[in-house]
């Protein structure tokens, strides 16, 4: 079946460079593969280094005009996006589940926050504020004003191929920017639905281009070391945002990165177990697993280790493993055989170290990059798939008695992204928040992503932060005025 039979969109293949699309120079193409079947949904352009400065340009010739637009005016197309958006949800739901393989479920989810960026950046455009204060000394007074930082490059990953473009486009377009977006080559589909969808809403010519190309770091080096760039927004693994920032260095680019996690999933002796568990399984199997915010690390208190493993395994066992867009799928296959490989590794490791699966370890005799959810038990401290962002649906379980061993265990990572945190007591809880290594914490919630918090790391899981109003201010500079009357 055509990608516009399975999922209702009719979606173009080219690039979208100036408003127009178009096949790239080389007339190249690289294969979209449905992960639950492994055969191609499309062929999409394999944009060159030239194409890719191509959409540099355009974005270059339409930035002041579109920095120039009105506040209200550029709030009224993104308001339009979200209306557009929210309208074509299960569209775009069934877009995702076809190029990425996720269930339907959690693409009706991302489809709907996605969507939710345009609109609180819909809003947030006319919140730009300055400030006004009088010098002390007396002398002058300090204006302050932020103004657009310029051209934006905007790499998104795979895992989210919606949501990741929405959190970045939005405000970037509400601060006044122009944008190139590289989507990750395994789900660029969704990637130009939402060019189409833009262009339909009124961003103007060159305001939003999109590059796909199956050769990233040569193409991306080129666009990076173009002057007329003057932002990178990344999402995606700590190992390649340390191979961006250093080329960042080079016309020292303004860098906003949101990398790795590690996420520790701490569960107390006074925890409500069965709210535990529910937010587990969204914790540690929205998405299948593959999110940076996913729990990849159940620090579990020893007096409540047996009810937990119970209650939680028997909930994943009665998942249901099968293709995204089949209705009754809740788990759906992963991404590409490497990351199954890499899966299947860490729990084959785990298991000759010692650790007890008590739930799946392997691969189901079937077509399509699956892998069953998995609990274990009895994980030792040194064990790779403590110390490795697992991005599938495997839970290894650490107990502990003490807290402070605990909170120890979940610090002792360069990531530090989001943790978890369950316990009935209250003082225990923040103590325990405010002393976790995390840019986020769900406190009794396993999840804790909203358009209006600020989504960022510490340590290596990144630069920055997006959404909120913090996230419109990292498409901005800074310009300081001194003046008197």
């Amino acid at each position: 079946m055509s990608v516009a039979e399975l999922t209702g969109i009719d979606v173009p293949t080219g690039l979208f460079v100036g408003g127009e699309w178009g096949g790239g120079a080389r007339g190249a193409t690289f294969p979209v593969l449905d992960p639950a079947t492994e055969e191609t949904l499309a062929e999409v352009a394999d944009a060159s280094a030239d194409d890719a400065l191509a959409a540099v340009g355009a974005a270059h010739a339409a930035l002041p005009a579109w920095a120039a637009t009105p506040p209200r005016q550029r709030a009224e197309i993104l308001r339009k996006a979200f209306e557009l958006m929210s309208a074509r949800s299960e569209q775009f739901a069934r877009l995702m589940s076809a190029e990425n393989g996720k269930s339907l479920r959690d693409a009706r989810g991302e489809a709907t926050y996605a969507a939710e960026f345009f609109r609180w950046y819909a809003e947030e455009a006319v919140r730009i504020e300055g400030t006004l204060m009088r010098a002390p000394s007396g002398a002058n007074r300090i204006m302050v004003a932020h103004q657009p930082v310029g051209v934006s490059l905007l790499i998104t990953p795979w895992n989210f191929p919606a949501a990741m473009a929405t959190r970045k486009i939005g405000p970037a377009l509400a601060a006044g920017c122009s944008v190139v977006l590289k989507p990750a080559g395994e789900t660029p589909l969704t990637a130009l639905a939402l060019a189409a969808l833009l262009d339909e809403a009124g961003v103007p010519d060159g305001v939003v281009n999109v590059v796909t190309t199956a050769r990233t770091g040569p193409v991306m080096a080129a666009v990076m070391n173009d002057p007329r760039v003057r932002k990178l927004s990344f999402t995606g693994s700590t190992e390649v945002g340390r191979i961006l920032l250093r080329q960042a260095a080079e016309q020292v680019l303004n860098c906003s990165m949101e990398l790795g996690g590690n996420a520790p999933f701490i569960i107390f002796e006074d925890a409500d177990i069965p709210a535990a568990v529910e937010g587990a399984l969204i914790a540690k199997m929205r998405n299948g697993g593959e999110a940076c915010t996913a729990a990849n690390r159940f620090y579990v208190h020893e007096a409540v280790a047996d009810e937990f493993n119970r209650a939680f395994g028997a909930r994943l066992a009665a998942l249901k493993v099968g293709p995204g867009l089949e209705e009754s799928t809740e788990i759906g296959p992963l991404v590409n055989e490497a990351t199954r490989s890499k899966v299947a590794e860490l729990v084959d490791g785990a298991a000759g170290a010692g650790a007890k699966i008590l739930l799946g370890g392997k691969a189901p005799a079937r077509k399509g990059y699956f892998y069953e959810p998995t609990l274990i038990d009895g994980v030792g401290q040194d064990a790779a798939i403590l110390g490795t962002e697992i991005f599938g649906p495997v839970a290894p379980v650490v107990r502990f008695t003490a807290e402070e061993d605990a909170i120890r265990w979940a610090n002792a990572t360069e990531f530090g992204l989001v943790s978890y945190v369950y316990t009935q007591d209250l003082r225990r809880g923040l103590r325990v928040s405010e002393a976790l290594e995390a840019g986020m914490v769900g406190l009794n919630r396993g999840l804790v992503s909203d358009p209006a918090a600020p989504f960022g790391g510490v340590k290596q899981s990144g630069l920055g932060r997006e959404g909120a109003h913090e996230g419109l201010l990292e498409f901005t500079e800074t310009k300081y005025i001194a003046t008197d009357w």
